[in-house]
């Protein structure tokens, strides 16, 4: 099959729902996918390029933090897009996508319509709703802007984009029913949940690294972003609970804020509670080492602040950990809740510190139990959420929504 894939992911892409599933699992399925993309900085430039089994065409960037060049950037993206209309008429496509991107989408439905082909919408995340989001907690640089272009992107999505699109591929069964209340049939939306590549991460086998492969104690880790919105105070007072019961314990925060700042409001919160020398911040790290510490963990940890806005996402974090062979503590986010009772592979409580934290105590004070739980989540990746599994589901929709627009004509 052939695709002219839009994206808002910028080359090289990065994230494994692109980089993974289209580049490597659909290519090696024979699919030829042809892109149109924005570089992720200014050093790449405007450029045309191999790319998962096709070609792509890459617009410049602008990093400059001015209006006038944010406006640059915006202009060299649409601009690029419009060579969408050239290619749906000489590229023989089977149908145009399109991921997280509304002026791109309503050019696509344009092209789809004039060339007679399919057009299918892929929403990653709830972006309108995202930046309405923001507005409403205070924490938007310019909340009037962002209001206004918040409600005209999701009057877009929902009104005009969305039951226009031939298709609608979606991150979780959560988003499927909330993008199916504003009026889009459910058979039009097909979930396709955050996956992980079995090759690239690191793998024990059954047994856990556990303390005999580091220093002394037990070792808890939380991989992700530090940023204010994810609420990871959360975890640093639960954690607080758990170093008074269990000796030794330490907490480890790989990754990063966006904002300093915000990175030290955490690390004031551990000295207010006397855990400081017990909770590790790694800062941002490249992928293998950053999986390197969650290989030592004892126990990995996915808290979801439950928002409207994140309840709709597929966590990437937790299906990593599970792939690693990780007992994992996390909350009733619905996605998190549907893998837990699904594989069993770790405990999902209540937003609640005190039961956040009795999980974790729970799982280090007992080895055995925590290996049997990674070895199940584990075998529930390798089954339900891998890529490769993932890839062969969504060829066999592809193919279908093809076919039966072949039938129709």
């Amino acid at each position: 099959m052939k695709i002219l894939f839009i994206t808002e992911d910028k080359f090289p892409p990065y994230r494994p729902d692109v980089a993974v599933l289209f580049v490597e699992e659909l290519v090696a399925r024979g699919y030829q996918i042809d892109w149109l993309l924005q570089a992720q900085d200014a050093q790449i430039g405007a450029r045309t390029m191999a790319l998962g089994g096709g070609t792509a065409w890459i617009a410049r960037m602008d990093e400059g933090e001015s209006r006038m060049a944010k406006f640059r950037k915006n202009v060299y993206d649409i601009a690029n897009d419009f060579k969408m209309f050239k290619l749906a008429r000489t590229g023989k496509y089977d149908f145009i996508q399109v991921k997280d991107k509304f002026v791109a989408a309503l050019m696509a439905l344009l092209a789809a319509k004039i060339y007679r082909l399919k057009f299918f919408y892929w929403l990653s995340f709830p972006i309108p709703e995202a930046m309405l989001y923001r507005v409403h907690e205070g924490i938007s640089r310019y909340p009037l802007v962002v209001y206004l272009r918040g409600r005209i992107l999701k009057f877009l999505l929902y009104r005009v984009i969305m039951p226009n699109a031939d298709h609608v591929f979606v991150q979780s069964d959560r988003m499927k029913d909330d993008v199916a209340e504003w009026g889009i049939a459910k058979d039009k939306l097909t979930p396709v949940p955050m996956g992980v590549s079995l090759s690239r991460v690191p793998y024990n086998g059954e047994t856990l690294i556990n303390s005999s492969s580091r220093e002394s104690g037990k070792m808890v880790v939380y991989l992700g972003a530090l940023n204010r919105v994810r609420r990871i105070d959360f975890l640093i007072r639960a954690f607080g609970e758990v170093v008074g019961r269990v000796a030794g314990a330490k907490l480890c925060l790989v990754g990063a804020a966006t904002e300093p700042g915000e990175e030290n409001e955490l690390k004031e919160l551990a000295i207010e509670l006397g855990i400081e020398d017990s909770t590790i911040f790694t800062g941002f790290l490249p992928m293998a080492e950053a999986w390197a510490y969650v290989g030592q963990a004892d126990v990995a940890v996915s808290p979801f602040y439950p928002t409207p806005i994140l309840c709709s996402t597929s966590p990437t974090k937790l299906v990593e950990y599970m792939a690693m062979g990780k007992p994992v503590v996390v909350n009733d986010h619905p996605d998190q809740k549907k893998v837990i009772t699904e594989s069993g592979g770790g405990i999902c409580v209540t937003y609640d510190e005190h039961a956040f934290a009795a999980a974790i105590v729970e799982l280090l004070n007992d080895p055995e139990q925590a290996r049997i739980m990674g070895v199940r989540g584990r075998r529930y990746i390798e089954q339900h959420r891998s890529y490769t599994v993932l890839a062969t589901q969504l060829d066999q929709r592809y193919r279908e929504l093809c076919q039966n627009a072949q039938t129709r004509m």
